[in-house]
Parts: C-alpha cells; sequence; structure tokens
C-alpha cells in the first residue's frame, strides 16, 4: 500500500464519504461516540491547565506548551475513534454536494453538541470528585477558575470570532489528518493547528463545557484574586452561544463550504 498523504482532491472524497457515513449511524452509536468526543476534549483541556497553573512558565511557554499538550484531545477523537461537534461542521461538504439533506445535517450536529456535552460534563464530576485540582497547593483549581471567569467575561463579538478562528484551525486539523495514511501522520497534522488555536486564545465550545463548569463548582473553594461575578450560568450561556456560532460559521463555511467549491463547484464547471 502507498504510504504517500491523500492529495486535497481526495481528501474531498474521503470527507464526503465520512460525512455521509456520520450522518446514516444509527442514534445510539452516534451519541456514544459523542460522549466518548466531549471527555476526549476535556482531557485535553485537564492537560492545557496544568501547564497553564504553572506561574513559573513564561506567557509564551504557557500558551505554545499548553497548545501542544490540548492537541492530545483531537488525537483522542481522530485515532481511537469519536464524533465532534466542530469536526463534524465539514458534513457542510456533503450537503452542498447534495450527498445528505439539511435535516440530516442539523440532525447529526443536534446529537452530536448534546453528546459531547454529556461527555465533558461527566468528566467535570469524575474530576472534581478525584480532587486533581488541589495538586500543586491549589494553584490547578484557580487556574481553572481565571480561564472560566475570562470565558464569560468576554463580549458576544469578540466570543462568535474567537470561535469562528478556532474552528477554521480545528476543521483544518482535522481535514489534513484525513490525508494521512498513518497514526504518525493523523497526529503530526493535528498538533500544529490545535496548538496554534490554543496558543491564540481562540473559544472551542466544547472545551469550553469542560473548562467553565470546573470554574463554577471550584469558584468558592479556594481564594482567587479576581472578581467572579460573571462566572455563572448565564455567564456560561453567554459564552457558549456566539462561540457555537463562531464554530459553526468557521467550520462548515469558512472550511467545509470553500474547500467544497474549490475542488467540487468549480470543478462541474470546469468539466462542463
Amino acid at each position: 500500500m502507498s504510504t504517500r498523504a491523500y492529495t486535497p482532491e481526495e481528501i474531498v472524497q474521503q470527507t464526503l464519504n465520512s460525512s455521509v457515513k456520520k450522518v446514516k449511524k444509527p442514534f445510539i452509536i452516534s451519541f456514544l461516540l459523542g460522549i466518548l468526543a466531549g471527555a476526549f476534549i476535556g482531557l485535553g483541556a485537564l492537560f492545557y491547565t496544568i501547564v497553564k497553573s504553572d506561574e513559573t512558565f513564561s506567557f509564551a511557554t504557557k500558551q505554545i506548551f499548553g497548545g501542544f499538550v490540548f492537541s492530545l484531545g483531537l488525537i483522542l477523537v481522530v485515532v481511537a475513534g469519536a464524533e465532534l461537534f466542530t469536526g463534524n461542521n465539514l458534513i457542510a461538504i456533503a450537503w452542498a454536494e447534495k450527498r445528505v439533506t439539511t435535516k440530516q445535517m442539523i440532525r447529526n450536529w443536534v446529537i452530536i453538541f448534546f453528546s459531547n456535552m454529556i461527555g465533558a460534563l461527566s468528566l467535570v464530576f469524575m474530576i472534581y470528585l478525584s480532587g486533581h485540582f488541589e495538586m500543586n497547593n491549589g494553584t490547578i483549581a484557580k487556574a481553572y477558575v481565571k480561564m472560566a471567569e475570562a470565558k464569560c467575561s468576554l463580549p458576544f463579538t469578540t466570543a462568535f470570532f474567537r470561535g469562528l478562528l478556532c474552528n477554521i484551525l480545528v476543521c483544518l486539523g482535522v481535514w489534513m489528518a484525513m490525508g494521512g495514511k498513518t497514526v504518525t501522520d493523523k497526529i503530526l497534522a493535528i498538533v500544529f493547528p490545535i496548538t496554534l488555536f490554543v496558543a491564540a486564545g481562540f473559544e472551542h465550545s466544547i472545551a469550553n463545557l469542560f473548562i467553565i463548569p470546573m470554574g463554577l463548582l471550584l469558584q468558592n473553594s479556594y481564594e482567587i484574586d479576581i472578581l467572579t461575578k460573571e462566572l455563572s450560568i448565564s455567564g456560561m450561556l453567554n459564552n457558549l452561544i456566539p462561540v457555537l456560532l463562531g464554530n459553526v460559521v468557521g467550520g462548515s463555511i469558512l472550511v467545509g463550504l470553500m474547500y467544497h467549491f474549490i475542488f467540487l463547484k468549480t470543478k462541474k464547471h470546469t468539466d462542463s
């Protein structure tokens, strides 16, 4: 078997076939795979928080190394197998090609988003009960609260565009991983775009479903040197709504439909 990577034209076909399979999976299979993906992204966020909590690192080191370890989340999704809402925004390619219907695409997105949420929240409670946040004299707990408060304080427009930029990079990571034929190929394809999105401070809706609830649970447990008035259920919704919308636009339109136009729609006009 050839070990060369798939070309972008071949990746489009891979994405089309994968998207059709995704929307046709039985509900229970999609639901369980979604739960796994939510937990996997939460594990990546946990790994990132350990780095973020260490004040001996410089800002750049924390952001870049933190982004590098956060990549574990998407690596688990792609290599171990799971269904992630932000990655599934690429189903828009199959929708534009009329291989899946609007109803099928939206149904998949709804199932996967809510199962991702269940996976992320389940991990929150397991991690909370494990006492992981007490490590290093509670600095990890403080990091969760600070990050959660900062996310809840973002203006709508800022959160939207950070979500948009995030999912451009996440979907590019998924896109390039589909071009690889080995586990090593896929990991290398994922690491750089994911490291960049985290290092740049962009917003991922599923990761936020782990970080913000952790902050909510921990905000009264330790003395935090910030005002946490924005850290609340309503603050979480104020973050998730624009970030979710930004994720959808970035992944489905600026990656999915863009590549559809370049490699499929334009090709049809050229061939006709």
